[in-house]
């Protein structure tokens, strides 16, 4: 399912900044409203928001005109036939919106997938409107839908695996940083910060605090700028106030609206924010609040709708909080946020959820993971997913990979593996900060290199292939981590360097070596004296890399290169890579003895008489990765008789 054109029905405030973004990514965008005067009204918007980009300096009058280029409006339906992806962004009715799936499944091709923008509603009541359910998937945008970084990608139980993956793919292609959600109320970040403003409203009913404070204790809490009461104000009471009802109608009366919010809705009017913050009824406040934020974000977690890293994600790209409820329970201690929560049990009987319990009883940190490890099958893809810091390498981050590839080196069933990274970022070096503080303590700076260094090692010894899908920039320790991988493909978009010497230092994870046997002598001389980016297409000619591929193919074309792989004989194939990685070490004589015992060892496979069978056979071979034969039981030898016994037989 690769996307080419998109559709956008609804071109309001949020509907115009999510065509915006599609066309600024290179897609071709239709935008749909009923009537010629809302049309001329939303595309109005958009070229609003263009010019105010070029405004700011962050678009130049030649790619205004290519993004504007882009766009299409129309009045017509119909004219969605050909997209291959349309989103739905109009107002937030269910009966509305369920509706309109039914009609766009009528418009659009087979192929098209069909993705809805709601935060209140299941994204199934829409699927359940049309023929196509494992096509339809939502994409929850937060505002500035143009601006803001974080988008939900939200599956069914029967959105097809293909549907999630071209919509990940999309939402990175579109300069989002999407995290998988579950179809449920509230998806993932809406499930713990409506009720966090919520409990606020209750706070101020039951008389703990007054606005000032709550708003005061919120900021100090999670380390934001704005309370919830400000915020209220500045996104809207009415949208706090059907978000909580929608919660309450399938949650429960803990979640529905406080009675405050209720009638600060039916007035119109906004909150009243000045006044006095009075010090000694913040800590109640923040103890309040934290025990609602991290007892719903650890329910999520435990029902499935969203992992725990991804839930700090919706926290602190989408809402810009400091930390996530994890990364601050975390600060606080497990056992404190337990604390906390239970205190919530006189409002709401069964709001601990057991996950919490068992974390609490490990007495350990929530682990917060920055390389995600996940396999399908024979397949396995790492993931660099600290984006904010573009992927940045330091000792959490090496150690986490670190025990990815020795999960890998144990696992059997994994054939092939991809390694990328998430967000503009493949690695774009090392973390500095760290650097700069090790740098201090000679021995540490030594301990960090070599640790390092046996990080890529355990890349090149794996007995897996590992494809580098190479996304943006490589850096330093990013481009050596590449290095060390079997097979590079790269994005056009990527950058690629060593750029040490600036730092006054140069490469130390083996980039000297790796790029001087790549690409040799000179070219690698040249990268590391200068510390001069370049880009992939260059990296290709000097042999860094093994082809270039648009942005929107690098990860189809590194599964199906994966594919290839995952379909030879495993065994055949960690021994051919072995045997390459050989020839990097040891002069030619001795590696082609390595390389013949490694042949003689891959024709004592199973796999080699599967193989060469299957051929003569001309059908599609079955392997097993079994790496030898069941050894066959020689006879046993005669048992020697005694000289008596041997003499008797004799004379007889």
């Amino acid at each position: 399912m690769e996307v080419k054109t998109v559709g956008v029905v609804g071109c309001g405030l949020m509907g115009a900044g999510i065509a915006q973004t599609a066309a600024e990514a290179g897609y071709a965008t239709m935008v749909r409203e009923p009537t010629q005067e809302l049309l001329d009204k939303g595309l109005e918007r958009i070229r609003s928001f263009l010019a105010k980009g070029l405004e700011r300096g962050k678009l130049t009058p030649a790619r205004r005109d290519e993004v504007w280029s882009r766009f299409k409006g129309t009045t017509d339906m119909a004219d969605l036939a050909d997209c291959d992806l349309v989103i739905e962004a109009i107002i937030e009715v269910h009966d509305a919106k369920v509706a309109l799936f039914a009609e766009l499944d009528k418009v659009c091709k087979p192929g098209a997938i069909l993705a809805t923008n709601t935060s209140s509603f299941k994204v199934a009541d829409m699927a359940a409107a049309t023929r196509r359910p494992g096509q339809v998937v939502g994409l929850h945008y937060f505002f500035p839908s143009a601006v803001n970084k974080l988008l939900e990608v939200i599956r069914t139980a029967e959105t097809s695996p293909e549907a999630v993956d071209a919509l990940m793919n999309y939402a990175r292609l579109t300069g989002k940083l999407p995290i998988l959600v579950r179809d449920a109320p509230g998806f993932a970040v809406n499930r713990f910060f409506v009720p966090w403003l919520n409990e606020s409203v209750r706070l101020l009913d039951e008389g703990v605090a007054n606005i000032p404070t709550i708003d005061a204790a919120g900021c100090e809490a999670l380390g934001i700028g704005m309370g919830p009461f400000a915020l209220m104000n500045a996104t809207g009471i009415p949208i706090a106030f059907h978000s909580a009802s929608s919660l309450g109608a399938a949650l429960g009366e803990f979640y529905a609206p406080a009675a405050g919010l209720r009638r600060q809705f039916e007035s119109g009017k906004m909150w009243e924010i000045a006044g006095d913050v009075d010090p000694s009824r913040k800590q109640a406040v923040a103890d309040r609040m934290l025990g609602v934020l991290f007892g719903i974000a650890t329910r999520l977690v435990e029902e499935g709708v969203a992992s725990v890293e991804d839930t700090d994600r919706g926290a602190t790209v989408g809402l810009r909080w400091a930390k996530g409820p994890f990364a601050l329970m975390n600060d606080l201690s497990v056992k404190r946020g337990l604390e906390l929560v239970e205190r919530m049990e006189a409002l709401c009987p069964g709001f601990t959820p057991e996950l919490l319990r068992s974390q609490a009883a490990r007495g350990k940190p929530w682990a917060l993971r920055d390389v995600r490890l996940s396999i399908d099958g024979p397949l396995a893809l790492i993931t660099m997913s600290r984006p904010e810091a573009l992927n940045a390498l330091n000792s959490k981050v090496l150690h986490e990979m670190k025990d990815a590839l020795g999960t890998l080196r144990k696992n059997r069933d994994v054939r092939a593996v991809i390694l990328t990274g998430e967000g503009a970022a493949f690695i774009a070096g090392a973390d500095i900060k760290e650097m700069q503080a090790l740098a201090e303590k000679p021995a540490a700076i030594r301990a960090f290199t070599d640790f390092g260094q046996s990080v890529l090692s355990d890349i090149e010894t794996l007995p897996q292939p590992v494809i580098a899908a190479i996304n943006g920039f490589a850096l330093g320790g990013g481009l050596e981590l590449a290095l060390a991988c079997d097979i590079r493909l790269a994005s056009t978009d990527a950058r690629m360097g060593f750029p040490e010497v600036g730092l006054g230092i140069f490469p130390g994870f083996g980039g000297t070596q790796r790029s001087a046997r790549l690409a040799g002598r000179g070219i690698a001389s040249e990268l590391v004296f200068t510390g001069d980016p370049i880009t992939a297409e260059a990296a290709a000619r000097a042999g860094l890399v093994n082809r270039v591929v648009p942005p929107a193919q690098l990860m189809v074309e590194a599964r199906k290169l994966a594919g290839r792989i995952v379909s030879r004989a495993p065994v055949a194939v960690a021994k051919a890579k072995a045997a390459i990685h050989a020839s990097q070490q040891l002069p030619l004589d001795k590696g082609l003895e390595y390389e013949v015992d490694r042949v003689s060892e891959a024709f004592a496979t199973s796999d080699r008489v599967e193989g060469m069978q299957a051929f003569i056979e001309k059908r599609k071979p079955v392997f097993t990765g079994e790496t030898v034969f069941a050894k066959v039981k020689k006879p046993a030898k005669p048992k020697k008789r005694s000289g008596r016994a041997a003499k008797g037989k004799k004379r007889g």
